[in-house]
């Protein structure tokens, strides 16, 4: 019965990006009919892996007729989905005037299709801050609207290297299911198993910074400025802009209040987990994006590993001659990481293995 349900399962991704959640279902044998998003370039990646359809369409846009005929005939309907995040980061949260209203609005509106829809089951992945965002209650009020429905929710903040992911990485999951109590999956890892960065990149062949590998375009680091290769020549091992000599260190650093981004121009360590992945992971001056031991930023392909995206996903159409080195790091510090979708995945496997 089990088989059956999966044969007879459907899962639609809201916000989908370029499909690192959709693809986590993919792996455990679901079947993704569609993934939603507003950012065009997101189309060719999301199905060239995923054997899925790209709505290119606002989520506010999106009602019961766009979801309904997705979910025909399915026996176990399933809406996923990760709401644009920035309203909630850690960084908004200390600039009262860079909140953006609007963006909260988006899970109002994955709320509002889960309301039209009523799907068997929902997830959603956001930033843990979510949990805490005092100047507007969206996630209670999530909360609320899935309980009205008759969901059984779960919820809690993920920390993703306890589950494989080599990336200093928390991340709130919630799972809603009206066909029964449903969680996530135990823990698969400990400190002591943790997947490190040696783990997910130390095969790859050494670059310079402005190259890129020959078998593999994406193994691709940006170009360097000349004072900024200086720097990171001068950062020893694990190390960052506090190692560097003081003719090297930029102004804000020297003050006192730079003292508050102690990771920026910062080497990662081999055996430990990465930091968190951005929009802005292949910037040498953006975090701890230094690679452990070569003179450059890391590439976007060592980017791509640390979100667990295969190696054999596909970014970019190979027909095109160049590609945006930006807009594709972009995409993978939006994504979520495959790993977790995985996650995710298994956790409703077992909740329909559970009630069948």
């Amino acid at each position: 019965m089990m088989t059956n349900m999966l044969n007879n399962t459907v899962v639609i991704d809201l916000f989908c990006g370029i499909g690192g959640l959709s693809h986590g279902f993919v792996k455990e044998d679901f079947k993704v009919v569609a993934g939603i998003d507003i950012d065009k370039s997101c189309k060719y990646p999301f199905e060239a892996n995923n054997n899925s359809v790209f709505i290119l369409k606002s989520v506010s846009d999106i009602s019961k007729k766009d979801i309904a005929p997705l979910f025909e005939k399915a026996e176990c309907k399933i809406l996923v989905g990760c709401a644009p995040c920035q309203p909630f980061s850690s960084y908004t949260f200390k600039d009262e005037e860079k909140k953006d209203n609007e963006k909260w609005s988006l899970l109002y509106d994955f709320a509002r299709i889960v309301r039209e829809t009523q799907p068997d089951i929902v997830s959603m992945e956001n930033v843990s801050q979510l949990i805490n965002f005092k100047k507007a209650p969206v996630f209670e009020d999530f909360l609320n609207s899935l309980k009205e429905l008759g969901y059984f929710v779960h919820y809690e903040v993920v920390n993703c290297p306890d589950y494989g992911i080599p990336q200093k990485r928390k991340r709130l999951v919630l799972l809603a299911s009206r066909l029964g109590k449903i969680q996530l999956i135990p823990k698969t890892h400990t400190k002591k198993t943790y997947v490190t960065v040696k783990d997910a990149i130390g095969q790859l062949p050494a670059i310079q910074d402005g190259e890129a590998y020959k078998n593999d375009k994406l193994h691709y680091a940006r170009k360097l400025t000349p004072l900024n290769k200086e720097r990171i020549e001068k950062t020893p091992y694990g190390g960052s802009w506090k190692d560097w000599p003081n003719d090297l260190k930029l102004e804000c650093h020297k003050k006192d209040s730079g003292k508050s981004y102690p990771s920026v121009y910062g080497r990662m360590k081999w055996e430990e987990p990465a930091p968190t992945m951005t929009t802005h992971c292949i910037g040498y001056g953006n975090g701890r994006f230094g690679h452990p031991e070569q003179h450059r930023a890391i590439s976007l392909r060592e980017a791509s590993l640390l979100q667990t995206f295969p190696i054999d996903y596909k970014f970019f159409d190979e027909k095109q001659q160049n590609f945006s080195s930006v807009a594709i790091a972009r995409q993978i510090g939006n994504a979520v990481p495959v790993k977790l979708g995985e996650v995710i995945a298994k956790s409703i496997k077992e909740h329909l293995k559970n009630i069948a």
